[in-house]
């Protein structure tokens, strides 16, 4: 019978020892897992602004892209313009030099002909006076 109420009594108290400990690390667990939960859900809060942020960020990066593309096509078409102005300038300036030659061809083949006019009225003019010069000489000769 003691042994029996000496078992019971160490049962007992066993028993009493695991409940207390039960109950010690039951409250642990719930202390740790409180402060776990609400770190876990800062943590992902803040993973889910970082994605957020991120996401952003990578819009505002495609927009800015689009517009350097299409800054680009802008000063590329201005860059094209300004070739092709810059050609029908070179175009304009070779037809410009040369009607500017023809002119001055045409005038200088004008002032020839006038230089040879004026020659040759000079020449008639002067053949002229020789020829006065010669019937007064016959004439003043035979009268």
């Amino acid at each position: 019978m003691n042994t029996n109420a000496s078992v019971k009594t160490i049962n007992q108290k066993i028993e009493h020892v695991w409940k207390s400990q039960e109950e010690q690390r039951q409250k642990l667990y719930r202390e740790y897992s409180q402060q776990f939960l609400t770190l876990f859900l800062e943590w992902d809060m803040g993973v889910q602004k970082t994605k957020e942020e991120e996401e952003k960020l990578a819009n505002l990066f495609r927009e800015q892209q689009k517009i350097f593309q299409q800054a680009r096509i802008v000063q590329s078409q201005r860059l094209k313009k300004i070739k092709n102005v810059y050609g029908q300038l070179l175009k304009s300036m070779e037809e410009l030099e040369k009607d500017h030659e023809h002119l001055l061809t045409d005038e200088q083949s004008k002032v020839r002909q006038e230089m040879a006019k004026l020659q040759n009225k000079i020449m008639l003019e002067a053949q002229q006076q020789e020829l006065a010069m010669v019937r007064k000489s016959l004439q003043s000769l035979l009268f």
